[in-house]
């Protein structure tokens, strides 16, 4: 007996928490990835990528117990000069046709001061997967003054190696470490197209 009443309070406490998280989704109009790296010590160029799939599971009692699931695909990368697109989507690169996505997967996230996270996560490039953290801003959590529903915008920032990710060519030339800065707005699951 004792048994079945510790197994039937384990499995409400497993509901509870499942049901804590909500699921948003990320508003592809105001939610951006941008990265940048050094160009022979003259220039620090950038790009970014158009496209951004996924979803947050965002508990906003605990923010701790959340997490995201993030998928880009490669043929979103935009930097406004077209042949240069097509040469960070070769070979020498991202190599598109061989891994068309970049995805992370978190798999902690602390608390680093007020409005604050370290999220770690598994972050998958050109094949290669490497624990990365992402240093994590809260902008805020609430109503979406327009929507009128719940939504959640973070900043997160990390700087990788490429080489890391088998991405070396032009080393040192072109600089081995790219900085990515990560900008997003979300809003709860369904919510998503209706902000303005």
């Amino acid at each position: 007996m004792f048994r079945k009443l510790a197994l039937a309070a384990t499995l409400v406490t497993a509901s509870l928490t499942a049901v804590a998280a909500d699921k948003y989704e990320f508003d592809g109009s105001h939610t951006n990835v941008v990265f940048s790296w050094t160009h022979m010590g003259l220039s620090n160029p950038s790009a970014r990528f158009a496209a951004i799939e996924g979803e947050l599971l965002l508990d906003t009692a605990d923010l701790t117990k959340s997490s995201v699931s993030v998928t880009i695909p490669i043929d979103s990368l935009r930097t406004d000069v077209t042949k240069f697109d097509q040469h960070l989507r070769s070979a020498d690169f991202f190599d598109l046709a061989k891994f068309p996505a970049a995805t992370f997967k978190s798999t902690k996230v602390e608390k680093a001061g007020d409005n604050k996270l370290k999220v770690t996560g598994d972050l998958t490039i050109h094949g290669v997967t490497k624990s990365t953290v992402l240093d994590v801003t809260v902008n805020k959590v609430g109503e979406h003054p327009m929507a009128k529903k719940p939504a959640a915008g973070f900043d997160a920032w990390t700087t990788i190696k490429r080489s890391d990710f088998g991405m070396g060519a032009y080393v040192p030339n072109v600089s081995d470490e790219v900085k990515i800065h990560i900008t997003t707005e979300t809003l709860k699951a369904g919510e998503a197209k209706k902000a303005g």
